[in-house]
């Protein structure tokens, strides 16, 4: 691999892995000196290797500058003095002596610790978000950005007073005690699930598919799911949804990036191993008691890989849908369970419990009563459809919505005829 493609690929890989060990010792209080240390060392590295040319391990190298760097940072600062050395005296009195533990074993305990501070609910669900991608996934504030279609100003700002609402709470960079794995596992994985959505279904962004996200989300599960104590069923469902939905990736999208819907995918390209895991991941969240909405969601996630309309597919997923509203209403949530219901028992019914939602404004409550009517009334569906393309910002929900419209305008009405 050429210089100016391995040294963006470690960036991503390495980064996040240098920046949590270094967080992990530092404390949160001192999260910049953290990132400018391991920033510094990938500097290093873009004008050593464009030099000498790429070492032979070229990860090994960044791990042995970043700890000459910490090493040499804490020489001429006071940090060790105040900070670390009461806190390391039972290792070592001396800096030269220091070590700086980056085995996969302490790599990965400190990821898990950045995750249970950074997804802390001192700061908003944003927050977390900007900041799991910043320091945890090694996305810049321009990545982000783009991500959730803003500026990178307004990125940077979040980011910054994320930080230092996490040092004013003195938020501590732990390993998580069972107590609070119980209290804040669910802001943890909120956090992952709406980082996956996000990229999932972009809805904040004109591109549909935003993969980087979506595999940053799952590691970061797969994490969770990878340490004894965070191993909790609610960690295996959600994995098991992330994988069902990433098993379509490949069928969502065309080659011009538009969005190719559910019932006109090539079942042939959904990904099967994908879909495997899905099921095992779901039958390990079997165990315990606890039903979470990721159990249910995994479980309408898992109807959907079998492509077939039948009746047993609709009625389970109506099912599942009942169970997620009753636990966890969301308006979303309704939407879909109203066309499970006009799958499993006919539009009419349907259309009578979608108009109860009465939800104004929302794109997708009349994009479904376009669908719901089309066929019973091509009119109606026509005028639904053109409100919802009224309040939709996607470009690729637009062209979809003009292409019903199209469809429809070349009809007859039947109760016209």
């Amino acid at each position: 691999m050429h210089n100016s493609e391995l040294l963006p690929h470690l960036f991503r890989t390495e980064y996040r892995k240098l920046v949590s060990v270094l967080c992990y010792l530092f404390g949160i209080e001192h999260i910049e000196i953290a990132e400018d240390i391991v920033s510094d060392t990938f500097l290093s590295a873009s004008e050593s290797w464009s030099i000498k040319g790429i070492p032979d391990n070229p990860t090994a190298w960044l791990y042995t500058v970043a700890k000459n760097k910490t090493k040499n940072h804490l020489k001429r600062s006071n940090l060790f003095e105040q900070k670390l050395s009461p806190d390391l005296q039972h290792i070592t009195d001396k800096v030269e002596e220091l070590e700086i533990d980056l085995s996969e074993k302490n790599i990965i305990d400190s990821q898990l610790a950045m995750i249970f501070a950074v997804c802390n609910p001192c700061i908003s669900s944003e927050a977390q978000i900007s900041l799991a991608l910043n320091l945890l996934c090694g996305f810049s504030a321009q990545e982000i950005a783009n991500a959730f279609l803003t500026n990178k100003e307004v990125i940077y700002k979040r980011i910054q007073r994320a930080k230092e609402k996490l040092k004013d709470e003195n938020i501590k960079i732990e390993q998580p005690k069972i107590t609070e794995i119980n209290a804040r596992l669910d802001t943890v994985l909120t956090a992952l699930y709406l980082l996956f959505s996000e990229g999932y279904y972009s809805i904040s962004h004109h591109t549909v598919l935003r993969r980087d996200l979506c595999a940053e989300a799952m590691r970061l599960t797969y994490l969770l799911m990878e340490n004894h104590h965070t191993d909790k069923p609610a960690v295996s469902a959600l994995l098991s949804l992330m994988c069902f939905h990433s098993s379509r990736f490949d069928a969502r999208i065309r080659q011009n990036g538009m969005m190719i819907l559910y019932d006109d995918q090539d079942e042939q390209l959904w990904n099967k191993e994908l879909i495997e895991k899905g099921i095992y991941y779901l039958n390990r969240a079997s165990q315990g008691s606890q039903l979470t909405k990721y159990h249910l969601e995994a479980g309408i996630a898992y109807w959907h890989t079998h492509k077939e309309d039948t009746k047993e597919k609709w009625e389970n997923i109506l099912q599942l849908y009942n169970h997620l509203l009753i636990l966890e209403y969301s308006p979303i949530a309704a939407l879909n369970r109203t066309y499970a219901l006009a799958k499993s028992n006919g539009k009419e019914e349907a259309i009578k419990e979608a108009e109860k939602l009465n939800l104004a404004d929302n794109p997708f409550y009349y994009s479904l009563l376009g669908n719901l009517y089309t066929g019973l009334d091509n009119q109606k569906a026509v005028a639904y459809y053109r409100t919802a393309l009224v309040y939709t910002q996607s470009d690729a929900d637009q062209s979809i919505l003009k292409k019903y419209i199209e469809q429809l305008l070349h009809k007859v009405d039947p109760l016209t005829k």
